[in-house]
């Protein structure tokens, strides 16, 4: 039957609906992002400076982070008040200064989730134990040689900061990580955490959603990507969840996905500042998440070579690792050595892959598989670590990433901060506290410092 004119398919409707959805740059953080400088820069009496001048014309060191990146399709389960977010970040976890936890499924892949408004009580209850976890090891001293000096300097922070709050809600202990980005996308969440002490120095956090699911566009399949700059370095984190399935030429339709989120994706440019707009020209790529890749081999020959713990033969017909070294799509993408078990597909709260003794009669069997994978895009990044955890939450295992990465710092703006952290400072501050009270120092202007002073 002809439509009539000016009558629209309800799918056409339904897709504009969500895409409009998809198209949100907004996310939840612990403090406004609204400013494209989250750091203030005193007024120089000696020479007039703007903050373009002390941060760009100036020659530039570098500094050390370590990243943490863990990946994990929860399978629509929703964690319980006390699950322990200590089992993604390892019992040996050394503390990192930047954390990325992305999640799949995080609520079922239903199409009342798919096609309706997102709630925000699963990402909170996620973000709430991620908080809990991060400022709990702080709390007892966890943590290497370089994050427990800049956790000294943490004492300071809110000379340089504008916003947060330092201490937990039960006045406990200070928290020394704070979310700058949260954001989901139906069954996707993103979740970006890093340490106080130099949350001042990230500029122009940003958010992009690229829907790859039913009819090419929802946001059932797809990817969540967050960039930010950190001194004079971009950041950028993608995480997706790729097509399904275990059939020949499904990679096919994985890599169409790929390609449409490098393509789609698009980050604004800043106020100010010509930023990176797409995914690969940032300085730092990691990609994460359920990418869905399988093993090109008979199902009895994958769980035979899996019993025996045969990674190398797995591995030499991983579909992943193929297209990485094909390098179309993933021209210039890099994977660590996989020394671990694949982290698919498990039974609930078991340690035995589906598909073992037997399958109920109608139900796929599904192979086991390295879907869950952490790659990352040219240089600059050194993976330290990488392997999975133990969690049985779900019917995937979780699987995690440590990164060093040198970040470029201008030299003035690395004095200017020393200074701010300094002892001298601390005395100065001190002594307009004990001669000058509040009420006798109505004065809205800004310090007043000369670089000889610094």
């Amino acid at each position: 039957m002809p439509r009539k004119k000016g009558e629209v398919m309800w799918p056409r409707l339904v897709a504009s609906k969500v895409l409009k959805r998809l198209g949100s740059t907004n996310f939840v953080a612990d403090f406004p992002s609204d400013s494209e400088y989250l750091l203030e820069i005193p007024h120089f009496d000696k020479k007039s400076f703007s903050s373009n001048d002390i941060i760009f014309n100036d020659h530039q060191d570098t500094q050390n982070y370590r990243v943490f990146v863990n990946t994990w399709n929860v399978g629509g389960v929703v964690p319980s008040d006390d699950f322990n977010v200590d089992d993604l970040l390892g019992t040996n976890h050394t503390s990192c200064d930047i954390y990325v936890f992305g999640f799949q499924e995080v609520v079922p892949l239903r199409a009342a989730n798919v096609l309706g408004s997102e709630s925000g009580r699963i990402s909170s209850k996620w973000n709430s134990l991620i908080r809990e976890a991060l400022n709990k090891k702080t709390a007892k001293g966890v943590g290497n040689e370089d994050t427990k000096q800049k956790g000294k300097e943490n004492t300071n922070s809110q000379l340089v900061q504008k916003n947060g709050n330092e201490n937990d809600e039960n006045g406990q202990f200070p928290q020394e990580f704070s979310c700058i980005i949260s954001k989901q996308m139906v069954g996707i969440l993103i979740s970006v955490w890093v340490r106080n002490d130099f949350r001042s120095f990230i500029r122009n956090p940003s958010v992009s959603c690229v829907g790859c699911g039913i009819m090419g566009c929802l946001g059932n399949k797809g990817a969540v990507s967050v960039r930010f700059q950190l001194h004079q370095t971009s950041l950028c984190f993608v995480c997706s969840h790729l097509a399904s399935g275990g059939r020949e030429g499904d990679e096919k339709i994985r890599n169409a996905n790929v390609a449409e989120i490098f393509s789609r994706t698009a980050f604004p440019k800043g106020s100010s500042l010509e930023l990176p707009r797409k995914i690969l020209d940032h300085d730092r790529v990691i990609l994460l998440g359920d990418l869905n890749y399988r093993i090109s081999l008979p199902e009895s020959t994958t769980r035979l070579l899996v019993e025996k713990g045969d990674w190398n033969a797995l591995l030499e017909n991983d579909q992943l690792q193929m297209e990485l070294m094909d390098g179309q799509v993933f021209e210039g993408w890099q994977e660590g050595k996989i020394k671990f078990a694949p982290t698919y597909k498990y039974y609930p709260n078991s340690s035995d892959y589906y598909g073992r003794p037997e399958v109920k009669r109608g139900e796929k069997k599904r192979a086991p598989a390295w879907c869950d994978r952490i790659i990352w895009y040219g240089e600059g990044l050194k993976q330290q670590l990488y392997g999975r955890g133990e969690s049985r939450l779900s019917d995937h295992r979780p699987v995690k990433a440590i990164f060093s990465t040198q970040v470029r710092v201008s030299r003035k703006l690395k004095r200017l901060q020393s200074f701010f952290l300094s002892e001298r400072f601390e005395q100065i501050t001190s002594r307009l506290e004990m001669h000058s009270p509040k009420d006798d120092f109505p004065c809205n202007a800004r310090l007043s410092l000369q670089l000889k002073d610094i």
